[in-house]
C-alpha cells in the first residue's frame, strides 16, 4: 500500500468514524480511536503502523499544544509556577515511587505473571506518571474548561510532565545499563532545555510582535500562514533538539504569540490543521490495541487497567487536596488525569528496547493503557455526576455558590442578567450603573471575579448556561438577560433556558457576525448584536457625518439598518484575503454573475427562474450603467450583472441555473 492509498484510507475511515460517533452524540475522539482498532494491523489489517504515520500524527498533538498556549502568557504561567513544579512534580515523583512499590509487590506475590526488576519498575512508574496531554486538552477545550480552577491544576500538571520526559528517557536506559555518568548526563540536559526555554520565553517575546508586524505588513494569507507554520514547527524544533518534546516547544510558541494582537487570526488559521492531525494522532493510538490479547488475557488486562487508573486517580486528588485546593477541584483534576499518556507509550517501548520486561508483559500493559485513553473521554464527560457522589459536601459547596448568588440578588427586581463578564460585560455593567440600573452578572474566571468583586461588581461564580445558576441571579424577576462573549452553542442552551424559565424575558445576544444570526433569533433572541456589522454601521455613521451629511439623516439610517435585522448589510463579496469557509460556516456571501450569450436564463424573468428556492436573493441587477431594482418581473438580457447573496453552496447552485 503506497503513501496514497494509506492516506485515502485513513481519511474515509475518519470521517466515516466521526459521522457514525456525532450521530450517537458521543465524542469524535472515541470515533477516531475505534476506527484505529478496526482498521489496524491487529484489526482488520487494512493499514499497517509506520514511523511515518506516526510522526506526522505527532504534529496533531504539537498543534494542540499550540492553541492552548495562545490561550496562557507568561504572566499567566508564572502566575501557575506553584501548580506546575509543586503539584506537577509531586504527582511525577510519588507516582513513580508508588508504581515501584506495587510492582514490585507484585513481582513478589504474583511471580508468574509479573517478573520484573526495580529498574523496569521504575520505567512502569515514569510511564503511569503520564497523561494524555491530547484528550485531555481537547475536551477540556471543547467543554470551556482551560479557565476553570481544575483545568488550570490539569495543564499545569501536564506541562511539568512535558518537562519530566526528559529526565526519565535519560534516566532509564542509564539504570539499565548501571552507568557512573548519570549526574553529568542529567546536568547536561538540564543545561540545553534551560538555555533554549530561556531564548525561547525571553528573546522570543522582544522578537515575536516585531517580526508578525512585519509579515502582515506585505498582505499576504499565505505568507502569514507559512511564517505561522514555520514558528510553530520551528519552536518544537529547538525544543526536540535541547531534549524537550516536540509539544512543549509549540506550547511556547503560542504562549508567546498570545501576547500579540495576531493572536485571533492565528487561532482561527492552525485550528483546521490541528484538527486533521489530531484526528491521524488519535487512530493510531487506537492501531496499537491489540484486540485478541485482550480476550484471552482479558481478567490480567482488566487488572492493568483498573488498578492503576484508581491509583493515580486517588493519589492525584489527595495531592491536589495538600496543595490547597478544594476537594470538587482535588477530585475533578484526578479524574482528568487518571488515563495513560503519550509519552507513557514512548517511556514503554524504550524499557522494551532495553530488554527491562517480558514482550507478553509489554503487550498487556500497552494495550490497557489504550483503554484507558478510550474510558477517558467518559470518564471527563461523567465528571461532575461522579464528584457529586463520591463528594459528600460537594452538592453543599454547589448549594452554597448558588446560595450566595441567590442572597445578592434576592432584594433585587427588574434587574439585568449578565452572562459573562469580560471587556463587553464591564462596559455594560458600568453603563447600567451610570443610569442607576442594578445588574447581576456571571462569570467563569475566578481571578476575574474576586479583582471585580473587591472594586465593588456585582458579578458571582457561575455558569450562566445552567438552570440552577439563572434561577439564583433571580431569572423570574429580571428585566433583560444579556449574554455578552460571542459562544454560539453557549447562547443556544441559555435561550433554551430562558423558554422553559421566564419567556417573555428579553435576550439581548451578542455574535461576532451575521452566521448565526437567524438560528438565534429563531431560538429567541429578542435581539443579536453581531459585532461586525455594528462596528461597519459606526464606520459608515462617522465617515457619512465628515462628508456632511445631516446628522438626523446618519441616524436614520442606521436605526433603518438595525430594525431591519441588518438585512441590507448581510453577505459580502469575499477575496483571498478572506478565511475560507468551514463545512459548517453558513456565513452569507455576495458573488456576481455576468450573463453571456449562451446564458440559459436569458429572456426569463427573476419570478421564472425562482432561485429563492435555493435559498438565494438577488440583491440588484447592473445594466450597463444602470443599476436595476430586482422585481420578480424582470426579464434578464445578455451582459447583465446578477448580484446574489447566500451561502457558498447556494451561490453555486444558482449559478448553475443562471448559465446552464
Amino acid at each position: 500500500m503506497n503513501a496514497l492509498d494509506t492516506t485515502l484510507l485513513l481519511l474515509s475511515a475518519a470521517v466515516l468514524g466521526v459521522v457514525a460517533f456525532r450521530m450517537l452524540q458521543l465524542p469524535p475522539m472515541l470515533g477516531y480511536l475505534v476506527v484505529g482498532i478496526l482498521i489496524g494491523p491487529h484489526g482488520f489489517g487494512l493499514a499497517q503502523e509506520s514511523s511515518a504515520t506516526h510522526e506526522l500524527a505527532e504534529f496533531g498533538v504539537v498543534f494542540l499544544m499550540f492553541s492552548i498556549g495562545l490561550e496562557f502568557s507568561l504572566a499567566k504561567l508564572m502566575s501557575m509556577r506553584r501548580a506546575v513544579f509543586g503539584l506537577g512534580m509531586a504527582q511525577v515523583i510519588v507516582t513513580i515511587a508508588m508504581a515501584m512499590v506495587c510492582g514490585l509487590a507484585a513481582a513478589q506475590w504474583l511471580p508468574g505473571h509479573f517478573n520484573i526488576g526495580w529498574e523496569a519498575a521504575f520505567a512502569l512508574g515514569g510511564a503511569l506518571a503520564m497523561s494524555s496531554t491530547a484528550i485531555v486538552s481537547k475536551m477540556l477545550t471543547e467543554r470551556m474548561e482551560l479557565e476553570s480552577p481544575h483545568g488550570r491544576q490539569i495543564i499545569s500538571v501536564l506541562l511539568f510532565q512535558d518537562l519530566a520526559v526528559v529526565p526519565l528517557l535519560i534516566m532509564v536506559p542509564a539504570l539499565a545499563s548501571h552507568s557512573g555518568d548519570l549526574a553529568e548526563t542529567l546536568a547536561w540536559a538540564g543545561g540545553k532545555a534551560a538555555l533554549v526555554l530561556f531564548l525561547l520565553l525571553f528573546l522570543g517575546q522582544k522578537l515575536m510582535r516585531g517580526w508578525f508586524r512585519i509579515v502582515v505588513k506585505r498582505r499576504s494569507q499565505e505568507l502569514f500562514m507559512l511564517n505561522l507554520l514555520l514558528i510553530t514547527l520551528g519552536a518544537a524544533w529547538l525544543t526536540e533538539r535541547a531534549g524537550l518534546s516536540l509539544a512543549l516547544g509549540a506550547f511556547v510558541a503560542g504562549m508567546l504569540i498570545s501576547e500579540t494582537e495576531y493572536k485571533h487570526q492565528v487561532e482561527e488559521d492552525i485550528k483546521s490543521f490541528r484538527d486533521v492531525l489530531l484526528g491521524l494522532f488519535f487512530i493510531t493510538i487506537g492501531m496499537l490495541l491489540n484486540l485478541r490479547l485482550v480476550i484471552e488475557h482479558g481478567w490480567l488486562v482488566l487488572l492493568l487497567l483498573i488498578a492503576p487508573v484508581m491509583l493515580k486517580f486517588g493519589l492525584i486528588a489527595a495531592l491536589a487536596r495538600v496543595f490547597g485546593n478544594s476537594t470538587s477541584v482535588s477530585l475533578r483534576t484526578g479524574l482528568g488525569l487518571a488515563q495513560a499518556g503519550e509519552f507513557g507509550f514512548v517511556l514503554l517501548n524504550q524499557a522494551g528496547g532495553l530488554k527491562l520486561l517480558d514482550p507478553l508483559l509489554l503487550q498487556l500493559i500497552l494495550a490497557s493503557m489504550v483503554l484507558s485513553m478510550l474510558i477517558s473521554p467518559f470518564i471527563l464527560a461523567k465528571s461532575d455526576a461522579i464528584v457529586m457522589k463520591l463528594s459528600a459536601n460537594e452538592w453543599m459547596t454547589q448549594s452554597l455558590a448558588l446560595t450566595q448568588i441567590a442572597a445578592r440578588t434576592m432584594n433585587v427586581k427588574k434587574h439585568v442578567i449578565i452572562a459573562g463578564f469580560g471587556r463587553s460585560g464591564q462596559s455594560l455593567a458600568r453603563l447600567l450603573s451610570e443610569e442607576f440600573i442594578e445588574y447581576q452578572a456571571l462569570d467563569l474566571d475566578p481571578d476575574r471575579i474576586r479583582e471585580a468583586q473587591i472594586a465593588g461588581a456585582n458579578v458571582s461564580y457561575g455558569d450562566a448556561a445552567r438552570r440552577e445558576s439563572l434561577l439564583a441571579v433571580g431569572i423570574n424577576r429580571a428585566a433583560a438577560l444579556v449574554v455578552t462573549y460571542t459562544n454560539t452553542n453557549s447562547a443556544l442552551k441559555i435561550l433554551h433556558l430562558v423558554h422553559e424559565l421566564n419567556p417573555s424575558l428579553p435576550v439581548i445576544v451578542r455574535s461576532h457576525d451575521d452566521t448565526d444570526l437567524n438560528k438565534l433569533r429563531a431560538a429567541g433572541a429578542t435581539e443579536v448584536v453581531p459585532e461586525l456589522m455594528e462596528g461597519s454601521l459606526m464606520l459608515a455613521s462617522h465617515a457619512l457625518v465628515l462628508l456632511g451629511v445631516p446628522l438626523r439623516r446618519v441616524v436614520h439610517r442606521v436605526q433603518t439598518a438595525r430594525d431591519e435585522r441588518y438585512e441590507s448589510l448581510r453577505g459580502f463579496f469575499h477575496g483571498a484575503s478572506d478565511m475560507v469557509d468551514g463545512p459548517e460556516n453558513l456565513q452569507l456571501r455576495l458573488h456576481t454573475v455576468v450573463l453571456n450569450a449562451r446564458a440559459k436564463s436569458l429572456g426569463k424573468s427573476l419570478a421564472d427562474l425562482n432561485l429563492a428556492e435555493l435559498e438565494v436573493d438577488v440583491t440588484a441587477v447592473r445594466r450597463g450603467k444602470n443599476r436595476l431594482s430586482p422585481e420578480q418581473s424582470l426579464i434578464l438580457q445578455e451582459a447583465d450583472v446578477v448580484v446574489l447573496r447566500g451561502t457558498a453552496e447556494s451561490v453555486a447552485r444558482a449559478e448553475q441555473r443562471l448559465l446552464k
